[in-house]
């Protein structure tokens, strides 16, 4: 199985909650911070460590930010791909992953610098594909309001083609450095890309040579229908949120199929849903943990999470009042998340409280969770492993570095002995430990 940690450059895991456990760490702005989750992740072999993003506060609730900073709502929000340099300094084989949006940047800008990190990290690069969620990143970046769902996809479609076709203007070998002869590199072996579409005019030359992997490997997550073809096009590596055992089984088949729908091997691409586990020597030490845990959010944690995710200020909306069918469907924040909720209420529609009952968004529970002794845990994550549920899972930490360093200990040498997971590293590359082959020049087209 793979095994990805889930990493934020924030005061906080992805559970806002967490900055408030009395055993995490409280130097989120430091290098050492970093460098130590990282040997962690290394320690046990995860395949990855992989930093979400947002070019945002959470402030559309109530349309202020205090209440972010007041209570810790994910308000740090540093750049991930500087924090990935500090990480990868730190580590040898760890391969290290960031989000970059489609929407508010350039593709000659993205390409070049996850190129960059390819090389200075020798290979252990990955980009989290995303095209952000709501008005709060569109007013920080430059625009007046968030752009229509399928759209951003479009756009995102297109982006992918300008990013690769860069990456593939240097031919291998196309250096030489001869001082003898004075030739730096074949001219014939770097070509300029000359794009003209419908959202990009990228000429080129790109001024990145290629990696030792390549070019650094494709994650995504969308869960909308849109989101979910996007990925089967383009993505290597795919994040899901899945909440339950027999609904991971349909959508996984169903995806992979996609995959193959669009001329892709499934077995190359790999999805991992998201866990949270809670691991200690035995089940009552663990199960006192989760009690912890669970006593560290708070409603305003949710609420804010709810209005940043769906782009809808939910202070808006009396809590126990539905919101009409106009309101859902002019949000262009996450789809999938919203068409969970209908899902799961059938015809009627939600009100803010379904919301959090049921996306259970700002706690340690919205997520499938483990928890127990390093065999209960082990148990769980068999179970999704075998029965094709995943092809592994993106590991969130109710608190750092502390979480990660305990499933290092505890439950990775368990799946190691069960034959789950590697032993040690395959490769240099991110792309030989996940299995990948590394790409030729063009392949993608």
């Amino acid at each position: 199985m793979i095994l990805v940690g889930f990493l934020q450059a924030q005061n906080c895991t992805n559970f806002v909650g967490s900055w408030r456990h009395p055993l995490a760490s409280q130097d989120f702005t430091a290098p050492a911070y970093y460098r130590r989750i990282g040997r962690a992740l290394e320690a046990g072999k995860f395949h990855l460590g992989f930093f979400d993003d947002r070019l945002a506060m959470p402030d559309l609730y109530g349309g202020d930010h205090a209440h972010t900073v007041a209570n810790g709502i994910r308000c740090v929000k540093m750049d991930p791909i500087t924090v990935l340099t500090v990480m990868g300094m730190a580590t040898e084989r760890l391969g290290l992953g960031a989000t970059c949006s489609t929407t508010y940047y350039e593709p000659f800008h993205v390409a070049r610098v996850f190129a960059t990190l390819d090389l200075m990290t020798d290979g252990r690069a990955a980009w989290n594909i995303v095209t952000s969620m709501n008005d709060g990143e569109a007013l920080n970046m430059g625009h007046a309001a968030h752009d229509d769902h399928d759209r951003r996809y479009d756009r995102a479609d297109e982006f992918m083609q300008v990013v690769l076709g860069h990456w593939d203007s240097w031919e291998d070998g196309a250096i030489v450095a001869d001082r003898a002869t004075g030739l730096f590199a074949h001219p014939e072996k770097v070509h300029r890309l000359d794009h003209q579409g419908d959202f990009f005019r990228s000429r080129g030359p790109f001024t990145v040579p290629r990696s030792a992997q390549g070019h650094p490997v494709l994650i995504q997550a969308g869960q909308s229908g849109r989101g979910q073809r996007f990925a089967a096009r383009w993505a290597e590596l795919v994040f899901v949120a899945y909440h339950g055992l027999s609904q991971a089984q349909r959508d996984y088949a169903s995806f992979k199929a996609q995959v193959a729908a669009a001329g892709r091997d499934p077995d190359r691409t790999f999805v991992c849903a998201g866990v949270y586990p809670v691991v200690a020597e035995t089940r009552a030490e663990a199960e006192d943990h989760a009690a912890l845990i669970d006593s560290l959010p708070r409603e305003i944690d949710s609420l804010s999470l709810l209005s940043e995710v769906m782009n809808f200020d939910f202070s808006k909306q009396p809590i126990d009042e539905p919101f009409t069918q106009e309101q859902l469907d002019s949000w262009t924040g996450v789809q999938g998340m919203r068409d969970r909720i209908r899902r799961e209420l059938g015809g009627r529609l939600p009100t803010p409280r379904d919301f959090i009952a049921i996306t259970r968004r700002g706690t340690f529970h919205d997520h499938p969770r483990f928890i127990g002794s390093p065999k209960d845990v082990a148990d769980g994550l068999e179970e999704w492993f075998t029965t094709r549920a995943c092809d592994g899972f993106v590991v969130a930490a109710s608190h750092v570095p502390g979480a990660y360093e305990d499933f290092s200990r505890l439950v990775v040498p368990e799946l190691q002995r069960r034959g789950l997971f590697h032993l040690d590293y395959t490769g240099a590359t991110l792309r030989e430990n996940l299995g990948l082959d590394r790409p030729a020049v063009g392949a993608w087209r």
